[in-house]
Formats: structure tokens, C-alpha cells, sequence
């Protein structure tokens, strides 16, 4: 089963400016690294979000929980990169109580 209505997923730009691309942030456990390696930055991060609902559209949820808050997906697949590039990562999306579209919670390269 894929990540319903993934081409509409939110992707906030806090997320992508303030966590995901920020390798300054404290508590992002190098998740940075691997974005800007894929070649995404804060200059580029429209491509980043769209990368990433692509991802998400494309790529079987893996598991399924739920949780006070909605019910998380989880996937783990090849993230595509500019220049070709690559990395197996794990996404986490939420689809919140009362609501149909999913959130990105996070992403990381996968082990």
C-alpha cells in the first residue's frame, strides 16, 4: 500500500529550513548531511519537498502505527537526488486525527 494522497503531502518550510537542511540544528543527527549530499540546500529546497512527495508516491509504506496523533507511515526506499545521486533513506509521515492529507514528521538515511 502506497502513502495516500502523497503528491499533496505537507512538507512545512520549517521543517525543511529549520531540521532538515540545517546543519547547525542541535538535535538533527546529521540529517543535513545527507540532504545537502544529495545536493538539496536551503536555496533548493522547493526541489527538496517535491523530491520527497515523489519519494513518498512512489515507495510502498513499510509500516504503519498508530498513535494519539494520527496514524504514521513509515518508508524506506532509494530518495533520488540532483545529478543522479542517491541514498536509502526512511521517511515519516503522520496523517493527523480528523484529517485526510499526510505530514512529513521526518527523514534520515535508512541503516
Amino acid at each position: 500500500m502506497k502513502l495516500p494522497q502523497a503528491q499533496s503531502a505537507v512538507i512545512s518550510e520549517s521543517k525543511l529550513v529549520e531540521y532538515l537542511l540545517n546543519p547547525t540544528h542541535q538535535d538533527n543527527g546529521g540529517k543535513a548531511g545527507f540532504s545537502l549530499a544529495l545536493g538539496f540546500s536551503l536555496e533548493n529546497r522547493e526541489e527538496f519537498a517535491t523530491a520527497l512527495r515523489q519519494f513518498a508516491a512512489g515507495t510502498e509504506i513499510a509500516e504503519m502505527v498508530e498513535s494519539p496523533y494520527g496514524a504514521k507511515s513509515v518508508l524506506d526506499g532509494w530518495l533520488h537526488g540532483r545529478d543522479n545521486g542517491q541514498a536509502m533513506v526512511r521517511t515519516i509521515w503522520i496523517i493527523d486525527r480528523g484529517m485526510n492529507i499526510p505530514r512529513l514528521v521526518t527523514a534520515y538515511p535508512a541503516k
